[in-house]
């Protein structure tokens, strides 16, 4: 009985240390935002409308999955311009450390600085790490109406941008 109890115990925890909110769905307007970006520049969702936005969530400035997955969209920057499509990126770093990323990486799409995590949490995009909060790696596909067009859960950085671009492809017809 004790072994039930404890492995109760165990797998409540782990679920509660991973909860988020719930994540928007395809088809649910975007919730709107404004947060500072690596300029100082205050940036809200809503001055994007006429325009599909990937707004993607990722945990910290500067780790290898986060520096891949941004230089893969910095890589791809003029796809998106062709079709009409802005990136923002948001963490709950400080606006200082996205503008230090961002000299680093050469990256010139706008990175969000979430240090309320009240963003993350209102995309379902909040996360546990041990003792911290974090970005969980999502995004959301916004289309020019600010509808949810696409959402992905968990993505591989290696890859995203490539599949964020066939799924832009598909639904910007």
């Amino acid at each position: 009985m004790t072994m039930k109890i404890q492995l109760a115990t165990a797998l409540l925890c782990a679920s509660l240390a991973f909860a988020a909110d719930t994540i928007p769905a395809a088809g649910q307007i975007a919730p709107d935002f404004t947060l500072p970006s690596q300029d100082g520049s205050k940036i809200s969702l809503h001055d994007f409308k006429g325009k599909w936005v990937v707004l993607y969530f990722y945990p910290k400035d500067g780790t290898t999955g986060c520096t891949i997955e941004a230089h893969n969209f910095q890589r791809d920057q003029a796809k998106y311009d062709q079709k009409n499509a802005v990136i923002l990126g948001v963490s709950v770093d400080s606006a200082g450390s996205h503008k230090e990323f961002c000299a680093k990486q050469g990256l010139t799409f706008k990175l969000l600085a979430d240090t309320e995590k009240a963003v993350s949490q209102k995309y379902g995009s909040l996360t546990n790490l041990l003792v911290a909060k974090i970005s969980a790696r999502n995004t959301f596909l916004i289309n020019p109406e600010g509808k949810i067009a696409k959402v992905w859960t968990g993505v591989s950085p290696a890859q995203h941008s490539a599949e964020v671009l066939a799924a832009l492809a598909q639904t910007a017809r």
